[in-house]
């Protein structure tokens, strides 16, 4: 596994022109319902489930990050299979989570946790490991705020999630205690611009700061 990893990596880091994007992102909304959301019986959506669906239905909009690059041009998928980075005791592995966008959130957090299971258990096949358009990875949960990763090719672009901490913001003029969480995105400029990504970020921002928007 640590030669898949390093042959994977090494092969992406040498070949892909890549730059990083940071936003921060008010957090109180999503905490909030969050709360409301897991007051249903069997149901349990985490923050990151959340990412993950406002990343999905971000790539709708922005179809220039939902791409591949090839030495000849540039491909636009037409679905959106969002894969997510799971921490195994051998290293990672990315199961993917098909149209992601057509799914709830409560249906993205039983397959995260159906997949991600599965890799820490060494149950998970290639299959479920294969086809992805666009990356998450998030260390939130190890307590650090922020980080880049390197793209998982053939996407255009990895998110990167730290985790949600408390301190010190400005709302309506007035100095307050706030939750706030950092978001990286690292981009191909091969296939993805500068404004292009930012763009996303925005979008992204948007859909997380506003959790309601997701539930539709």
């Amino acid at each position: 596994m640590r030669k898949a990893i390093a042959k994977s990596l090494g092969n992406s880091k040498f070949t892909a022109p890549d730059f990083s994007l940071n936003i921060e992102v008010d957090m109180d909304a999503a905490i909030a319902s969050r709360k409301t959301i897991n007051a249903i019986p069997d149901t349990k959506v985490s923050f990151n489930d959340m990412v993950v669906k406002a990343c999905a239905m971000a790539l709708q909009k922005h179809p220039q990050v939902n791409t591949s690059w090839t030495d000849n041009n540039t491909i636009y998928h037409s679905h959106i299979h969002v894969g997510v980075a799971v921490a195994v005791d051998e290293g990672l592995l990315v199961p993917v989570i098909k149209h992601t966008n057509q799914m709830s959130l409560t249906q993205i957090g039983a397959t995260v946790r159906d997949l991600a299971g599965k890799a820490r258990h060494k149950k998970i096949t290639p299959a479920e490991m294969q086809g992805s358009t666009f990356t998450v990875s998030n260390l939130g949960m190890f307590g650090i705020d922020n980080f880049t990763s390197i793209i998982n090719q053939p996407n255009s672009a990895i998110l990167s999630v730290g985790a949600i901490v408390q301190k010190p913001v400005v709302k309506n003029g007035q100095i307050v205690v706030g939750n706030t969480m950092n978001l990286t995105l690292t981009c191909d400029h091969r296939t993805v611009d500068g404004a292009v990504g930012a763009q996303f970020l925005q979008t992204l921002k948007t859909f997380i700061e506003n959790p309601v928007t997701m539930l539709a």
